[in-house]
């Protein structure tokens, strides 16, 4: 079995693959009509340019352990910068394109796919980013940490996405129980890289444009950034 969170044709069957395409198609209705609310002159440019990015990282996978490696999921970064709705769509533009022009997972099993990546690891990575808000708003070393573990819960969350698909209708010959320690324990490591990627990311962008991060919007004074930088977030 190959260890990766894009699954490939084949491995759910058919009836799990057109239940999750259902709910991807549900959720993705969902997040169309919500972004209209997020979309702004700051969050449009903003969606274009971290879709982009994610695409490009994607592209680049490093190694975990012999035979196993990952890449950014981009989950918890689109969620922080732009917002759950917005992020969603997103990473689904950018699922929908790795399978129809690279063949980076299975048309058939692209539902689950947008499912795991798209909805799960987005809105888990969003929750715990927004649980951990009032540090965000401490300052950047709390925005960087709030960025790390939601990156890094995010992709574990996702991952357990891939393993409940498996458990209802898995079509391959590995055990449930294999498919969850493998799942669950490289991407408990690949979540590190995750959340190193993303922390960097967003710590990034508010070292110069605080006020383009979603998660920071309604801070009432100025975000104060280590270094002797500080920006005011939109209110």
């Amino acid at each position: 079995m190959v260890v990766a969170m894009h699954m490939s044709d084949g491995l759910v069957n058919a009836p799990t693959a057109a239940v999750f395409g259902l709910l991807a198609v549900i959720g993705l209705g969902l997040a169309v009509h919500r972004a209209r609310a997020d979309l702004d002159d700051r969050t449009a440019p903003m969606a274009g340019l971290v879709t982009a990015f994610v695409f490009a990282v994607q592209m680049i996978n490093f190694p975990i352990l012999p035979g196993a490696s990952g890449h950014l999921l981009g989950g918890a970064l689109v969620a922080i910068l732009v917002g759950p709705w917005v992020g969603s769509l997103c990473i689904a533009i950018v699922l929908v394109v790795q399978a129809l022009l690279f063949a980076d997972g299975g048309l058939t099993a692209l539902g689950t796919n947008i499912t795991n990546m798209a909805l799960i690891g987005v809105f888990a990575g969003y929750a715990v980013a927004l649980g951990l808000r009032p540090l965000a708003r401490r300052g950047r070393r709390g925005l960087v940490a709030t960025a790390f573990l939601a990156a890094f819960l995010g992709t574990v969350l996702a991952s357990l996405g891939f393993v409940l698909e498996y458990a209802i209708g898995g079509a391959g010959a590995t055990s449930l129980g294999t498919v969850f320690v493998l799942m669950v324990g490289l991407h408990a490591l690949i979540g590190i890289g995750e959340g190193i990627i993303t922390a960097a990311t967003v710590g990034a962008v508010a070292a110069i444009r605080p006020d383009l991060i979603y998660l920071l919007r309604g801070q009432a004074g100025p975000l104060e950034l280590h270094g002797g930088v500080s920006g005011r977030a939109a209110s």
